[in-house]
């Protein structure tokens, strides 16, 4: 199994900015993609920004600008530099680790062994 453990969010002012980390641990040979998705209250959880291996990103426009999103494979962990931080970005943001592969055996396998996984949730608010 794998588990996704987030940390760095919290409280700050508009203009501010804050980083997120989460860092996936467990069985793991390779991860496809990581990345960063949110849900505000009444709304459907979006994506903000993934990354794949190779270091190719995708964001959302909203957030294009002034979010960076990182990756370091080395230690399964992804990073979301949040900047210019402003009160519609306030929600709970959720990692993503996709097309895990948890050995080399179900890497070369000619079944589809991949997984999906989610972290806990951390809470941003942006408010004054």
């Amino acid at each position: 199994q794998v588990q996704l453990v987030e940390s760095g969010g919290g409280l700050v002012q508009p203009g501010g900015s804050l980083r997120l980390s989460c860092a996936a641990s467990g069985s793991i040979f390779s991860i496809n993609t990581m990345g960063w998705y949110r849900q505000a209250p009444g709304k459907q959880r979006e994506l903000v920004a993934v990354i794949n291996g190779a270091g190719t990103t995708t964001s959302a426009d909203s957030v294009k600008g002034r979010f960076t999103i990182s990756r370091d494979n080395a230690k399964n962990t992804v990073y979301l530099q949040m900047n210019s931080l402003k009160p519609e970005d306030t929600a709970v943001y959720y990692c993503k680790a996709e097309g895990v592969y948890w050995s080399y055996d179900d890497y070369r396998s000619p079944e589809d062994r991949r997984h999906d996984y989610w972290g806990q949730g951390t809470q941003v608010t942006v408010s004054s």
